[in-house]
């Protein structure tokens, strides 16, 4: 006998019943899905931000916050280090290149960050999509994101967190303007929404002169040992990788701290993988009981239907019949349930993942993995057995007893 008619009556009779359970079982999975996908993306947007990086010297203190600060533009006061290490690094045979990363000052809400020609275009990975590099002071070139065009003339205020029109205009260096000549292209990082200016503007911006013995001296290294300013951050490029260790460990002394970005990024990594795994081991936990409650709201109803099953068996269906209807009734909510919890996870982190971008210009990609289709398979199978307790109970009842009650 085909058990599927018998299902659907039943499905249509307890409708109600049967949204309530699926949209409970959907919300338990999706908070599973919805972390493991989210985590998952900020591993790899992070890493792809920090690529850029090979190795970061800053003055000693928080190594978070220097990543923070230089790699993802969480802008913060930083401690600065000696400019004239600047021109140490670009005289050392293992350096490929060198760069000062200098801020303080903001338009319109996007970071002005000052460096080199040959870090705008990441020790020459990127070429402007369109424009060029800046070539002399009073230049800027803006990311993917930066919402000025070409040719725009833009004054900076002084600060390093977001501003109302009002306040940024409070705050304005007067007299100082960069004109807008190249867009870089998108990379989906953070770096995306930056305004890239000659750092010997944003030293003279703020009165410490620009690095240089002559004021018409050419922008970018080499610098005047004597004259270079302090900087909060110097990006490095190393030759080797034996290189870049070894230059990690000389400037970890002497009132300088060298990182890896990668290594603190590890380090993030762990906290957020052991937070994620306890949100998901109590997530797994609340789906079982929330499978434990549907499999008793089953069990209820089913007792309540007793004595339909039992005029089913008195007309000659057999004790599987009735168990296979109690049992995919309950499976098949707990199936339906998992699925929606899937592209609910889904959603809701793709949800997630928009807003971070919004706030911190950091590009991610959510989608569910191979764990999370293990997890909701397992989970379909736990609930698969968990509802033969039902349909056992129901198995077991006599036909005279049922009928009679």
């Amino acid at each position: 006998m085909n058990p599927l008619p018998m299902l659907r009556a039943d499905l249509r009779s307890m409708r109600g019943t049967a949204l309530i359970v699926l949209l409970l079982v959907a919300l338990a999975v999706a908070i599973g899905v919805a972390m493991g996908a989210q985590e998952r993306a900020i591993r790899r947007g992070s890493a792809r931000a920090a690529d850029h990086i090979d190795l970061l010297i800053g003055a000693p203190g928080s190594q978070t916050q220097l990543v923070l600060t230089s790699v993802f533009l969480q802008l913060d006061a930083l401690p600065l280090i000696d400019g004239a290490l600047l021109n140490t690094l670009a005289n050392d045979k293992r350096v490929a290149g060198a760069a000062p990363i200098a801020f303080g000052d903001i338009v319109a809400g996007y970071p002005v960050v000052g460096t080199t020609r040959a870090f705008a275009a990441r020790w020459d990975r990127l070429a402007p999509s369109e424009g060029r590099l800046f070539a002399r002071e009073g230049e800027a070139v803006i990311g993917a994101d930066v919402r000025l065009t070409l040719g725009s003339r833009i004054t900076p205020a002084h600060g390093a967190r977001q501003m109302d029109a009002e306040e940024e205009a409070e705050h304005r260096h007067d007299g100082v303007h960069y004109t807008v000549v190249g867009r870089m292209p998108r990379t989906g990082t953070p770096w995306d929404r930056a305004i890239l200016v000659p750092v010997e503007s944003v030293w003279e911006t703020h009165g410490l002169g620009n690095g240089h013995a002559h004021d018409d001296a050419p922008i970018g290294p080499p610098f005047d040992a004597r004259r270079v300013p302090g900087v909060p951050a110097i990006a490095v490029k190393a030759r080797a990788v034996a290189d870049a260790y070894a230059l990690r460990g000389q400037y970890r002394t002497g009132g300088t701290m060298a990182l890896f970005p990668a290594e603190v990024l590890v380090s993030l990594y762990s906290m957020l993988g052991d937070l994620r795994d306890a949100v998901v081991l109590a997530s797994a936990l609340n789906n079982l009981l929330v499978f434990a409650a549907v499999i008793l709201l089953m069990a209820t109803l089913a007792s309540l239907r007793r004595r339909r099953y039992a005029v089913l068996r008195a007309l000659g269906a057999p004790r599987l019949y009735v168990l296979a209807v109690i049992w995919l009734g309950a499976t098949a909510l707990l199936a339906a349930g998992c699925v929606l919890g899937l592209a609910v996870g889904w959603g809701a982190s793709l949800l997630a993942s928009a807003v971070i971008e919004a706030r911190t210009g950091l590009h991610l990609v959510a989608a569910p993995g191979w764990s999370e289709v293990v997890l909701c398979l397992g989970l379909i199978g736990a609930g698969g057995l968990i509802a033969l307790i039902p349909a056992l109970l129901s198995y077991r009842i006599e036909v005279s007893q049922a009928l009679r009650g």
